[in-house]
């Protein structure tokens, strides 16, 4: 898919037809597409195919007059779980002919503040700072994922309390992995943004080097942030992983204790019901009650002992 758009006379609009000074945007471009934009801005084909790669890795890059940046966005791969995420590529090329080409194989929410207008001092002319816009947008998706992740984590460990399943343990193992993935790219994505700040691949002017500053400082929060979440999420793993054992243990040290208890009847039954004489007993018009009483009777002296043992 192919959408073009331009900042006019301080508007942002969609448009038909590529021209200079536009944003291109390919989410899951097809070859006749790339191929057309290739022609259209006389960006190398290779360079637009090498993105759709779902493996590329974040770097930035300049050759001639093309300038190309890839950074990691985070992105739901299962919506079965919660949390559970991976991350994909987002390629970024500045063509000095006057184009800005933005590429993923996903469609991705960071770029719909731009599309839909919302971002302050947004102009897709000034393709340094539309860059410097997008990485700032980058850093802080992470920082808001990692947010609901630790109040998703935090609501979890209230259940994780009382759980004897495996349910909610996998569902943090599924989040480590999740912070696993955001840590490798966001320290991939740290690289880029000190390349950039260092003015060798895009110009970079007062109000760019701020911006910049600002990118690298929301990243490395975001950093931060993913380790910290990762510690305090790996140590609850093991913990929680004990607790769950113990509470199962519980739960068969009662059930245990419970079968005793309810064993005594059954075992008084089976013997005064052999065929054995009984005396007086057995011709008293109460004897089902008297068993019945020193059966109860027995089940709770039984109950009682196990409960003192902290067995029951």
């Amino acid at each position: 898919m192919v959408n073009i758009y331009e900042t006019s006379n301080g508007y942002f609009k969609k448009i038909e037809n590529i021209k200079k000074e536009c944003w291109i945007d390919l989410v899951n471009p097809s070859l006749e597409e790339l191929k057309m934009v290739s022609q259209e801005t006389n960006t190398p084909l290779n360079i637009l195919t090498k993105l759709m790669d779902d493996e590329e890795l974040s770097r930035i890059d300049a050759r001639g007059n093309i300038s190309l940046i890839v950074v990691d966005i985070p992105y739901v791969i299962d919506t079965n779980y919660k949390h559970r995420y991976n991350t994909a590529p987002l390629g970024i090329i500045i063509n000095n002919d006057g184009y800005f080409i933005t590429m993923s194989l996903k469609k991705l929410q960071i770029l719909d503040g731009f599309i839909n207008d919302e971002v302050n001092d947004f102009d897709v002319k000034k393709r340094t700072k539309f860059v410097v816009q997008i990485l700032i947008k980058v850093a802080q998706s992470y920082q808001k994922e990692l947010a609901d992740i630790d109040h998703y984590i935090n609501n979890k460990e209230k259940i994780l309390y009382k759980s004897t399943n495996n349910k909610e343990l996998i569902d943090l193992l599924n989040i480590e992995k999740t912070l696993v993935y955001f840590s490798t790219s966001l320290k991939a994505n740290e690289a880029v943004l000190e390349k950039l700040l260092r003015g060798s691949v895009l110009p970079l002017y007062d109000e760019d080097v701020s911006l910049v500053e600002d990118a690298v400082i929301e990243n490395k929060q975001a950093i931060e942030m993913s380790n910290i979440y990762r510690e305090i999420l790996t140590s609850m793993t093991d913990t929680y992983a004990t607790i769950i054992s113990n509470n199962l243990n519980d739960v068969m040290k009662f059930l245990a204790g419970i079968t005793i208890v309810f064993s005594i009847p059954t075992m008084v039954a089976s013997f005064i019901g052999m065929n054995v004489p009984l005396g007086e007993m057995g011709k008293s018009p109460v004897s089902f009650i008297l068993i019945i009483v020193f059966s109860i009777v027995l089940s709770l002296i039984i109950a009682f002992i196990l409960k003192k043992k902290n067995m029951l």
